[in-house]
């Protein structure tokens, strides 16, 4: 049987006692009109004399988060998703019964307020009661207001304790869906159509990453958790006529969690009929530039260490000429043994049978981290991704770029292959590479070859992930998660 703790079993007994008065201890519809936001926005500036010639009305719910005083009258602060405000409560303005819920209020219930405007003598703008409405019975108290949740994980586990005793979080999560807007909004505003696409496949298709597989009863057969956005249904999308379509999304790869990646997470791509990768970068920084003034206020922030202006002269990186001057490598003229040795001298962990290029990949991550951008990354080896089109100029690169942000790749984008032929050819050499363990390399998908020959237009693609919204908060990805994936206990 559950033991509760001494503090629990005594607001049991209060909750009886609102059961034995007739009153619900887990409320029911309540109706306010006003907020804290709303409430400081408009009245902190009055005087205390002005607010005392107004008597404004108001009608507010919130949780109790601090309570004080004794006898015929007392304080407390109540909180709603916007803030904290004051309350002052008297005996003689409430009816006796009214008085009596809120002496036995404990901090942690929910009630709901009704009251004038005023101001105290040290000018802290308060609710002076008039009406005191019983809503919920917290049956656990909250954790003590100045340290709140000090354990990392608990904060995760229970996030919700996490947003009610600190404001910061609450505020985190509201950027969060002031980013997603921004990005819908821009994309909308540019004439692209969302749209939704499968997250159950029967090929993991359109990124280098490992699938969660799963199974399906219903038709007996094996599926994978998608890996990309859509990335080729939205091209089917383009084969059918749609010249702009985008997609918002939870997507999900099964590999190791860092304070930049997890396994499910939320990504957006679009794709962009009769668009080159040129054309793409001025759309993302104009994107990226709008997102980071309506999230933060401002284009400038600091993550990781860097002091980035989104404003800036975006910066242009060249793949083989960073690796080169960082690490001595000539990408398409050394061994495997010379970028192991490169790799050992670093101090990193590798996989000996992973393929050269996936090692070389393994060597520019090292040197991206200390790229602090805004820039671009261009000239990728074909080898390190079979879906963008090879540059006219040189035909062992591809026309893609990727966003560099505090030493970190935050959005990739590139010319779409939509040559059939060129793309089997890629797709049976990732196959090859599939077969010597490479968890990472692309699936064939025979289907999306049938639906490219019947002709998609020349596209540009590009895909960016809320690893771009933890950069700008500067936070770990997990903590800008709401409800991170846990353990179990």
């Amino acid at each position: 049987m559950r033991k509760f703790s001494e503090q629990e079993l005594v607001r049991i007994e209060k909750m009886k006692s609102l059961q034995e008065k007739g009153i619900d201890p887990f409320g029911s519809r309540y109706d306010f009109e006003d907020n804290t936001n709303m409430l400081k926005e408009s009245y902190d500036e009055m005087t205390k004399e002005e607010l005392a010639e107004k008597e404004i009305p108001v009608k507010i719910a919130g949780r109790i988060m601090t309570k004080r005083g004794k006898g015929k009258a007392g304080f407390m602060h109540i909180q709603d998703k916007y803030g904290q405000i004051q309350v002052y409560v008297r005996k003689d303005a409430l009816t006796e019964d009214e008085f009596e819920l809120y002496n036995q209020a404990d901090i942690g219930d929910i009630v709901g307020i009704e009251g004038i405007m005023f101001k105290t003598n040290v000018g802290e703008l308060t609710i002076k009661a008039n009406k005191y409405i019983h809503l919920t019975k917290s049956l656990k108290p909250l954790p003590e207001k100045y340290h709140g949740i000090s354990d990392p994980e608990l904060k995760l586990r229970k996030r919700y304790l996490d947003i009610i005793m600190n404001p910061d979080v609450r505020d985190l999560f509201v950027k969060k869906q002031v980013f997603w807007a921004t990005v819908r909004d821009h994309l909308l505003e540019k004439g692209f159509l969302e749209v939704e696409t499968p997250v159950l496949e029967t090929s993991a298709g359109g990124a280098a990453a490992k699938p969660f597989v799963t199974h399906h009863n219903a038709l007996d057969l094996d599926v994978f958790l998608r890996i990309s956005m859509g990335e080729l249904w939205q091209k089917k999308l383009l084969v059918a006529g749609y010249e702009k379509t985008f997609e918002i999304g939870r997507q999900f790869r099964n590999e190791g969690m860092s304070p930049e990646h997890l396994q499910d997470y939320t990504q957006m791509e679009f794709y962009w009929a009769y668009a080159d990768y040129k054309d793409g970068m001025e759309l993302v920084k104009e994107m990226y530039r709008k997102i980071t003034k309506n999230v933060l206020g401002t284009s400038k922030f600091t993550s990781k260490g860097y002091e980035i202006d989104m404003d800036d002269e975006w910066e242009i990186y060249d793949f083989e000429t960073v690796i080169k001057e960082g690490t001595g490598i000539d990408i398409y003229n050394s061994t495997k043994e010379e970028v192991i040795k490169k790799l050992e001298e670093a101090g990193l962990e590798y996989d000996p049978k992973a393929p050269y290029w996936r090692l070389v990949d393994t060597l520019w991550k090292v040197i991206r981290k200390t790229l602090s951008g805004p820039g671009f990354l261009v000239g990728q080896p074909v080898e390190l991704n079979p879906l963008p089109k090879r540059l006219e100029e040189d035909p062992r690169k591809v026309a893609q770029f990727q966003i560099i942000l505090a030493g970190s790749e935050m959005g990739n984008g590139y010319n779409e292959l939509n040559d059939p032929i060129d793309l089997e050819e890629r797709f049976n050499e990732q196959r090859e590479m599939a077969e010597s363990g490479d968890e990472e390399a692309h699936s064939h998908d025979a289907e999306f070859i049938e639906a490219l020959e019947y002709g998609m237009p020349p596209a540009f693609g590009f895909g960016v992930s809320e690893r771009l919204f933890s950069t700008l908060m500067d936070r770990p990805i997990r903590e800008c998660v709401i409800f991170p994936l846990m353990k179990e206990k």
